[in-house]
């Protein structure tokens, strides 16, 4: 073995444990030490295993230690690798030239960025250039876009939307005021008739308006996920997502579409092919890279795009490693059919957990789309109070099982179930076994 990995592999849990004071987080808290991976699984420093249901920041489509990907990226290493942002390459212009291939008609550039955070500052700029006078854009209520100064203040957490502000109210002070929100279809929290289409309907009607009536000069563009990861795992409609892009057509406006965590999870490509609607600007980021980082803004023809003038500047935007695993995992994806092990499995999941839902009131909604899966914990199916603690704990007891769940929501009773794509029916079953035992044992502990 290497002797930096030697060095590495043997610490101690005790050393490990005495250097978290050391190692800063910028959210949440230090949880288990993981030592290795394979496919859906991970084993911490103990030795014991976990079913991985969060692809780790759901960046790990092809799951942990992906052979073919490992061997693809030693090979390419041994002739490229971090290139300066001008430097062309066969990586580049190849991943590009596949990316383009996939996305919606009528889209033809590409910009490779480091993280999602830059990459919707990106496309905020692209969108900035091409509508002059414009300094405002409109992004939805329980929308997450990244945690930048620019892209925190788009995104839940700089509201009050918990009843507090969070740790991002340390920098409300220096946040712009370019963002304006707008009410989101949450179908299943829809306050109005029983009939979805009228949420849908209001939504709309309430973009709109605000864009006539509520921003000074016009606006740039309406930021959207097609499915809001963060905010709760809560799916757009696709009516909702085609009024908009009326909307956007009819006041010259662009409309970006967030797909950082949308890509290949919603067992299509782009949500943007899954609902035949068409945005102005992608941007894509999370699992783009096979668990290497980088990001991408795929645009439209006919916009201007960036100049030669510094722009948009960033030292590790065209690293060709990234890029090599990015295109070796596209790869993998068609060969071996894994959208539709998304949509098969996700859909079994989906309805195994409705099935659970009917032993367990605590859950009060399931949304799921491909392997993007969510459940809503709360106090009363009927008054939808939501249940943060009994959310919490069935995740905590699940840990404790080996099974590995992500949460979501400002009011944070959302878990997630969001494996990596190759997961099988079977491992699927394993997590929803684990998962079911937890929410009963949650139910005990806390007397509902």
């Amino acid at each position: 073995m290497d002797s930096t990995l030697e060095r590495i592999y043997s610490m101690s849990p005790e050393e490990a444990q005495a250097m978290n004071k050391h190692v800063m987080l910028g959210s949440g808290g230090h949880g288990v030490c993981f030592e290795k991976g394979k496919g859906v699984n991970l084993w911490d420093i103990s030795g014991k295993k976990y079913i991985d249901c969060t692809s780790q920041g759901w960046a790990m489509y092809l799951g942990h230690a992906n052979e073919e990907i490992r061997q693809t990226v030693y090979e390419h290493m041994g002739n490229l690798g971090h290139l300066n942002q001008n430097s062309d390459s066969l990586p580049r212009y190849a991943l590009a030239k596949k990316l383009l291939e996939l996305a919606p008609e009528g889209m033809d550039r590409v910009l490779f960025a480091i993280g999602g955070s830059s990459a919707i500052e990106a496309a905020m700029k692209i969108a900035v250039k091409n509508v002059p006078g414009a300094r405002h854009f409109i992004s939805l209520q329980d929308g997450y876009h990244g945690s930048s100064l620019t892209t925190g203040a788009a995104s839940w957490l700089s509201t009050k939307s918990a009843g507090m502000f969070t740790g991002f109210n340390s920098f409300l002070s220096i946040l712009n005021d370019v963002f304006i929100r707008v009410p989101n279809p949450f179908l299943y929290r829809w306050d109005g008739s029983a009939n979805p289409e009228d949420c849908i309907d209001y939504c709309l009607k309430v973009t709109r308006e605000t864009i006539m009536r509520s921003t000074s000069g016009p606006v740039a563009g309406i930021i959207v996920e097609p499915l809001q990861a963060s905010g709760g795992q809560i799916p757009l409609p696709k009516r909702y997502l085609q009024g908009l892009r009326k909307i956007c057509d009819a006041f010259g406006c662009l409309l970006i579409f967030d797909e950082l965590q949308t890509y290949c999870r919603i067992g299509d490509y782009f949500a943007a092919n899954k609902y035949g609607v068409t945005p102005d600007i992608m941007c894509l980021g999370k699992a783009l890279g096979a668990g290497l980082p980088m990001a991408a803004i795929i645009v439209r023809e006919g916009l201007e795009g960036f100049g030669p003038l510094g722009e948009e500047v960033h030292t590790f935007s065209n690293n060709s490693i990234a890029q090599v695993a990015a295109l070796k995992q596209l790869d993998i994806i068609e060969r071996d059919g894994i959208l539709a092990n998304v949509n098969r499995v996700g859909d079994y999941i989906g309805d195994r957990l409705r099935d659970i839902q009917q032993v367990f009131p605590q859950i009060g909604d399931v949304r799921q789309v491909g392997l993007h899966v969510g459940i809503e914990f709360v106090r009363d199916p009927e008054t939808k109070e939501p249940d943060m603690e009994f959310a919490q704990t069935v995740k905590a007891i699940a840990l404790m099982m080996g099974l590995i769940l992500g949460d979501a929501g400002y009011r944070m009773n959302v878990l997630k179930i969001k494996p990596p794509l190759i997961m099988t029916i079977e491992e699927a079953e394993e997590a929803l076994q684990i998962f079911t035992a937890a929410v009963g044992a949650a139910s005990q502990k806390l007397g509902r």
